[in-house]
Formats: C-alpha cells, structure tokens, sequence
C-alpha cells in the first residue's frame, strides 16, 4: 500500500467534518512531492473503481479540491505525470477532452436586470450583493440565485438558509456558468450531496475538468443514468461507462441485489 495514501485514508477516518477532511486534503496536495501525490491518488482511484468505501471516502474529499481554480497548475502536474507514468486510474480521474482552442470564450456580459436591486431600483454592487447574500434571510435569494458572479454565489453557498434543492437550481441552470458550477464543485459539503453532484455532470455545460472526476463518485444507477444521458457530453459519458465496466460484479443474496 503506498504510504502517503494510507495516511490519506487514516485522516479521513478520523476526520468525521467534510471541510476539514478538504482543507487537509489541500495541503497535502499542494505539500507533497507532486510525483508521491499522483501515485497515491492512483492507488485511491482504483481502489474506488472497485467499489472500496474508505477510497471512495477520500476521492469524495479530494474532489472539490480539485476544482479550486487556485490549484490549476497543481493539476495539470498531476495530469502530466499520470500520462507518462502510465497511472491509467488517475488519468481517469483528471481525464479531458483535447481542446482546439486553448482559451476558454470569454464570459459574456453581465445582464443588471438579473442583479439584486435596491428599494429604488438601483443595480445594487458587487460588494453590496456580496454583503446581502451573507444574511441570514432569504429576501433576496431569487435574485441572488440568478446573480452570475462567481463570489456572490460562493457567500450565499455558505449561507445558512441555503437549501438542497437551491443548490441543484444553480447546478442545473442552462446556459451554465462555469465560474458558478465551480464554486459549487468546490464547496466541500454540497458536492457531497448526490443530486447535487448529478446536477452537475448532466449539465452540458458543466466544465470537463468538474464533471469527469465527480463521475467516480457516482454510484451505478446514477452511472447508467449519465450513459443514457444523450445531452450529456461524450467525454463525461465514455468516463462513467469506463466505470460502469470496471465495477465489481454487484453481490446477490437472499434480499436481492446488494447496490455499490
């Protein structure tokens, strides 16, 4: 067993706050060797392939991580040494279709009839909307919901009166907006939540590098349902059918079919 993923599955173990368990998967990501970090997480990728619960515990904990924006390079690290280290499980996990342009089209420009207002009409700040969308109240949230900036979502994702079903409302928004489907990617207790996560990886316009890794997470039926999915983009379909393939045969008894 290599090391570093043990000590992986030790932390998770004892850390029963999905928050804590990111914050220290972040900073052994970012602590570690980068070589000693693909292969651990090879290790726990196909550990999770076959159905492992403690693996599929920690890939559930180092997922929103890899979303941050901030880890970018740390990733494409992970991706390259995954390519010509031939780690096949996490270059699963970091897989992604080769892109013609290299620039992703710029975001288009915000619409300030969507924004919150004030009581006389006026287009409220950045600042301000950031502010409303910490209250505890939900006086605002349609608005707020609609708001397409990237750090009034992250605020009212922490909001108390945040709900499920809220959550999946911006994950399944179409047209998508990939700054608002990455902070809900990177938040480390909504993307835990399973409709949440298959809110995501239906959208077909979740970015690639959010919906590939969240279809390990997926449990079978959910895998079947995305195969099925024809709006679901190819290279996130071939992902959960490669998974679908690699799971173990499912255990039959008495009671029926025992579901992994």
């Amino acid at each position: 067993m290599d090391p570093l993923a043990a000590r992986w599955r030790r932390a998770v173990s004892s850390l029963k706050e999905l928050r804590l368990r990111a914050a220290f998967l972040r900073s052994e990501l970012l602590r570690a060797e980068p070589s000693s970090v693909a292969r651990a997480l090879d290790e726990l990728c196909r550990d999770a392939e076959q159905a492992s619960p403690l693996a599929r515990d920690v890939l559930g904990a180092v997922v929103p991580v890899l979303a941050d924006p901030e880890l970018a390079e740390r990733v494409e690290e992970l991706r390259r040494i995954a390519a010509e280290g031939s780690l096949l499980s996490l270059s699963r996990l970091l897989r992604r279709k080769a892109r013609r342009q290299a620039a992703r089209p710029p975001s288009p420009a915000i619409d300030e009839r969507r924004l919150a207002t004030s009581s006389a009409g006026r287009a409220l700040t950045l600042g301000e909307r950031r502010a409303l969308a910490r209250r505890p109240t939900r006086a605002a949230f349609e608005a707020l919901l609609r708001d397409p900036h990237p750090l009034v979502i992250r605020n009212l994702l922490a909001n108390p009166r945040m709900t499920e079903d809220d959550v999946i409302r911006l994950a399944a928004r179409r047209p998508a907006s990939p700054e608002v489907m990455t902070e809900i990617a990177r938040h480390p207790a909504w993307s835990q939540r399973a409709r949440v996560r298959m809110a995501i990886v239906q959208n077909p316009g979740a970015p690639q590098e959010i919906a590939v890794p969240m279809v390990r997470l997926l449990l079978r039926p959910e895998l079947t349902q995305v195969v099925a999915a024809a709006d679901v983009p190819g290279v996130v379909r071939a992902a959960a059918r490669e998974l679908l393939e690699r799971r173990p045969p499912v255990p039959r008894g008495p009671g029926g079919a025992i579901e992994q």
